[in-house]
């Protein structure tokens, strides 16, 4: 795994650049000042047991939902029942106040002085699910009948390296595609920093709508361009949702890989024979390399009813949380120095995590590319029972710091196709940012 010299300089590394780093002290926004109205990402999930109808009680939980069962009458039979919605009328703006508010800190803070990315994760999550109950909402109903649940994140794209704690920071985002029963909405985080805001992080989710018991597919509003701008907004949604299965479809997990990556592999194969000796099976690490077995993370969480979401399952944004920070100790431990965090790329939601689970997950570094490092996640639910194992989402993650990377190599077939898939992933994150 890793050595302890390791873990103990980017430990040490980190500790310092809490204790060095300049808190930022114009970080108080104008339209977050004490009198204004505005949503808080505190108050999101509120929000949406309030649109619901669930119970903020686990021991009323079962009873939330039978009584969410008698909504499922107010279905759509069709998409054509359902009036179209506009992008605006899906637009929320949400605030975290880190610096107008300073008791907000403390949850967002981590040890060396910038924001807990996986809690960003978490609020983005939240944001996404509202924006879509935003664009099916029916004033005429006092809950929604419709459980929007995520599908997958298909980019989350850094415009900045650094967070600051003690900055405000706005959330905005809007519906931008549907389909029949799913929906694409796209986020923007920016800080207000030195009297301006600047553009954090863009992010893209893909929700989905099922009935109220979360059975089965249920339709929702059909979406009204109302300008060429918004006309290529939803275009992009179309070229994003091809993409996304031109991808499936081209997955190492079906198909073989292509002429170029079986010759990328045999070559990594041939650089790791041993000249010495006329065989398969000796093998020797190349120079400034690390072998992939040596470069995994794992950890374990008991899925407690405090982090349910408001269908009483796990929490996705708390999935996204655990996962995000193991990939970042992965790869903190591998390069021996704190990694900055380029992309959060394709991540797909199996299968939900009941509570009470117990959550295995398990990080691998996977390729790396000078200053980079793709980093895949993968986490599955470990029935005590019966022993089996149920994979629940696949993560990845791009990190990268200032100096050169030593690269990983494959032994087996299968950490090959890793290698092939982390890289496959590391080209489309760079194609999308360059």
């Amino acid at each position: 795994m890793f050595s302890p010299r390791a873990l103990k300089s980017a430990s040490s590394l980190m500790c310092r650049g809490f204790f060095t780093g300049q808190m930022c002290r114009q970080g108080k926004a104008p339209d977050m000042a004490e009198g204004n109205t505005f949503l808080l990402v505190s108050n999101v999930r509120n929000r949406l047991r309030e649109i619901v109808g669930a119970s903020t009680n686990w021991k009323d939980h079962q009873q939330a939902l039978a009584e969410r069962a008698s909504l499922s009458e107010y279905l759509a039979q069709s998409q054509d029942e359902l009036p179209a919605k506009t992008m605006k009328d899906s637009a929320v703006e949400a605030h975290l106040p880190l610096g107008s508010q300073p008791a907000l800190r403390e949850k967002y803070l981590n040890y060396h002085n910038s924001v807990r990315f996986g809690r960003i994760l978490e609020d983005l999550d939240s944001l996404a699910v509202l924006i879509c109950y935003s664009h099916t909402w029916n004033k005429e109903l006092k809950r929604s009948p419709l459980s929007i649940v995520t599908a997958l994140v298909d980019k989350i794209d850094l415009r900045k390296n650094i967070i600051y704690p003690d900055c405000d920071i706005k959330f905005t985002g809007h519906v931008t595609w549907v389909g029949k029963t799913s929906i694409e909405a796209k986020m923007h985080m920016s800080q207000y920093h030195d009297g301006a805001y600047t553009n954090v992080l863009d992010a893209t989710f893909v929700m989905v709508a099922r009935d109220p018991e979360n059975k089965r597919a249920a339709f929702i509003n059909p979406l009204k361009l109302e300008s060429p701008e918004e006309e290529a907004i939803f275009q992009q949604g179309e070229i994003n949702k091809t993409r996304r299965v031109e991808l499936s479809t081209a997955s190492l997990l079906k198909v073989a890989p292509t002429a170029e990556e079986r010759t990328l592999i045999h070559n990594l194969f041939l650089n790791t024979l041993d000249t010495q000796t006329v065989s398969f099976r000796s093998r020797i690490l190349p120079p400034n390399s690390v072998w992939m077995e040596d470069c995994k993370m794992k950890g374990l969480e008991i899925c407690h009813p405090q982090e349910r979401n408001i269908f009483n399952r796990i929490f996705g944004g708390f999935l996204m949380r655990k996962a995000y920070e193991l990939g970042w100790a992965n790869a903190c431990a591998f390069v021996g120095c704190r990694p900055t965090l380029v992309a959060v790329d394709d991540i797909i939601f199996r299968k939900p995590v009941e509570i009470g689970s117990l959550l295995l997950l398990s990080s691998q570094v996977c390729y790396t590319e000078g200053m980079h490092i793709q980093v895949r996640v993968h986490t599955e639910v470990l029935d005590p029972l019966t022993r089996q194992h149920s994979t629940t989402n696949v993560f990845h993650f791009t990190f990268c710091i200032d100096n050169d990377i030593p690269s990983v190599v494959p032994q087996s077939y299968g950490e090959s196709m890793l290698y092939l898939d982390g890289k496959r992933h590391f080209d489309e994150t760079m194609r999308s940012q360059g």
